[in-house]
């Protein structure tokens, strides 16, 4: 007689147990990806000096050429969050990887300004989506309490990326050009998209959602959990989610319920985040030369505070996870009054370098605070499109701030006056995320109070 089928919860089986291998190689994996995401995102700004020289490219060309890339990426965010959500998160994240890597290679045959821009297009399309769909799985398989500190530790290897951006390019392109460390990249991103197609799980959360592959869905339930003894005619549910259709995704789902108040609060501060990131990414290197400082110091300080920034974004995770988007809040409150200080103030060139370090760090762990809960907030179902779609539509800060920086240095005002300038930004994340808290801490007092048993009337006597 076979075994009888029952109904397991795979959100409880999963928010019952701890880390175990099965998720650190999943993190491995994950990070590994997103160390040379982040790595293209850099290069980019610490070869531009470079291309600038090579190929005759002024202020304005780079700021377009850097936001070539992010236009890429916004668009890439939302084709590649729809597939992810309709067609599975790992076929499209390793396919995106593969297109990746050819292209960032491909960069290193551009000879011409129009070359750079088409192919910064093409590469940013396909990265668009890798970060989002990466946060998506990953937080499918952990427990609730830890899925902020997990998105935190994948995004590390983004900010080792970008931290090792700088040393690379300053080791290679003296040997080989620019284009030398385009090539390095664009190889080592194809050997990882190589991993991916081996090893790389698909989301059992997304396969319940979407009634798929029961077999796999079994199989890979008992690789977490080996006792659990899953079989493909197991029924499986979510029972921490209201189930969401799983039809084509309509935006107006994103806005639905308390969503309404919290995505238009996510994209605001994640905007505001994005635009600060990208501007001191894209221009820190160029900022530091003008203001004299040589190009390899430049190159070392702007990989040191993308470094610090994911130390104090990791930091950060712990009190994430507890206290949600409040904790979101407190770096770039702190940022802004240090931003202002630097544009306003005369220093001297070592203070100058020591409020840039921090400044940039906490800007940095600011961000790590605002995309580690950009996809917590929606069900299964739309995951994908919902992280995706805040981490495009955030791009339009990245492409307005490469843009503005380019304006704003050759405008004639100080270099100095663009950290006043950015301190705007700051001032909006942490309102942001003060709102989404204050929203969030609504529902939950308000599901508290009808869960809460009605007083009893007992007789007096």
């Amino acid at each position: 007689m076979g075994k009888a089928s029952r109904t397991i919860d795979v959100a409880r089986v999963i928010d019952a147990r701890g880390l175990g291998p099965f998720n650190y190689r999943l993190i491995a994996l994950s990070w590994l990806i997103t160390v040379f995401d982040g790595f293209d995102m850099m290069m980019i700004s610490f070869t531009a000096p470079y291309m600038r020289d090579e190929l005759g490219l002024t202020k304005p060309m780079l700021g377009n050429v850097f936001s070539a890339g992010l236009l890429g990426m916004m668009i890439g965010g939302f084709v590649l969050a729809w597939l992810g959500d309709r067609r599975g998160r790992r076929q499209t994240i390793a396919l995106a990887a593969v297109a990746f890597g050819i292209l960032t290679a491909a960069t290193a045959l551009a000879r011409s300004y129009e070359a750079l821009l088409v192919l910064r297009f093409l590469d940013g399309f396909a990265i668009g989506g890798m970060l989002p769909l990466a946060w998506a799985l990953n937080i499918e398989y952990v427990p609730t309490r830890l899925r902020s500190t997990v998105v935190t530790v994948i995004m590390m290897g983004y900010s080792l990326g970008t931290a090792l951006a700088g040393p690379v390019t300053v080791w290679l392109a003296p040997r080989f050009g620019w284009e030398g460390v385009f090539v390095a990249g664009g190889t080592a991103t194809l050997a990882i998209a190589a991993a991916l197609f081996v090893w790389l799980p698909e989301s059992v959360r997304f396969l319940v959602a979407r009634n798929r592959d029961p077999v796999r869905l079994a199989a890979t339930l008992n690789r977490i959990d080996p006792g659990l003894g899953a079989t493909a005619s197991d029924q499986f549910v979510l029972g921490d989610e209201a189930r969401v259709a799983s039809g084509n995704f309509r935006v107006s789902q994103l806005f639905t319920g308390r969503l309404r108040w919290i995505t238009p609060l996510l994209w605001l501060g994640y905007i505001a985040s994005t635009l600060a990131v990208y501007f001191k990414a894209n221009w820190g290197p160029i900022v530091y030369e003008d203001l004299h400082f040589t190009r390899d110091l430049a190159a070392y300080v702007s990989s040191f505070s993308g470094l610090m920034g994911a130390v104090l974004g990791l930091l950060l995770m712990r009190f994430t996870d507890r206290k949600g988007a409040l904790a979101v809040a407190f770096f770039p409150a702190l940022a802004a009054p240090v931003l202002l200080l630097i544009g306003l103030v005369p220093l001297s060139s070592t203070a100058f370098l020591v409020l840039s370090v921090i400044s940039t760090s906490l800007v940095g762990g600011a961000h790590f605070g605002i995309l580690s809960i950009a996809g917590i907030y929606y069900p299964t179902a739309i995951r994908a499109n919902g992280s995706g779609w805040a981490t495009s539509v955030a791009k339009i800060g990245g492409i307005a701030g490469p843009i503005l920086g380019g304006m704003v240095l050759a405008s004639g005002l100080p270099v100095v006056t663009s950290f006043a300038i950015l301190a705007i930004c700051p001032v909006v994340l942490a309102l942001a995320a003060f709102g989404i808290a204050l929203v969030v801490g609504r529902e939950q007092r308000a599901t508290a109070i009808a869960n809460s048993p009605a007083p009893s009337l007992s007789p007096t006597s």
